[in-house]
């Protein structure tokens, strides 16, 4: 399967432009990115969870559920676009209430926690400076609290997830699971406790 970002005009960070969103949230995609599977354990009612690179919301509705009427889900995207997509599919789910789309800037994210779990699904690669995205998501999870990375193979060589997951690590993240997520390499990480300055 041919990915369609590939052929985008150049665009900040080279992120998927909005108009080839649709195969992003495709019945296909569920084959071997199940997000209730993925998710299955990572959040749940209550929690306030944040999904870095949202898109159209593929896997924001599903954290919505989880969540449930007292959580919070925070959708970051850096596109308007895709943005206003989520906020159709949202509203077509009857989920919009617990869900909070918000634009980041190219070079920020632009939030503070703090978030019980945060999802940087196929995303990371995209993201100009790597280093500082993951301090930043560190500032934003909880002292605790859960952060999924995961990136597609075929865009990441396992030489460049490694580099990821030492950069997670020097942000203050621990490696605490490895699952298997179709077409993709994954690392769950705990929060470590904020160093002393």
């Amino acid at each position: 399967m041919s990915d369609p970002c590939q052929k985008l005009v150049q665009r900040p960070a080279h992120v998927c432009h909005a108009q080839h969103s649709g195969w992003l949230t495709s019945s296909v995609r569920r084959l071997f990115n199940n997000p209730r599977r993925i998710l299955r354990g990572l959040a749940g009612p209550g929690d306030t969870v944040v999904d870095l690179g949202c898109g159209p919301g593929f896997f924001t509705l599903f954290l919505a559920e989880m969540v449930g009427e007292s959580g919070h889900v925070v959708a970051v995207d850096i596109q308007e676009e895709m943005l206003a997509r989520l906020r159709v599919r949202a509203e077509k789910a009857n989920l919009s209430s617990r869900i909070q789309p918000h634009l980041a800037g190219v070079d920020s994210i632009g939030l503070t926690g703090p978030a019980d779990f945060a999802l940087a699904f196929w995303m990371v690669h995209e993201v100009p400076d790597r280093d500082n995205f993951l301090r930043e998501v560190a500032e934003i999870v909880r002292q605790g609290g859960r952060f999924l990375l995961v990136e597609p193979r075929a865009h990441v060589s396992k030489s460049a997830f490694a580099d990821t997951l030492e950069a997670a690590k020097q942000a203050g993240f621990v490696p605490i699971a490895a699952p298997r997520v179709g077409l993709s390499r994954a690392t769950v990480f705990e929060r470590t406790p904020r160093r002393a300055v």
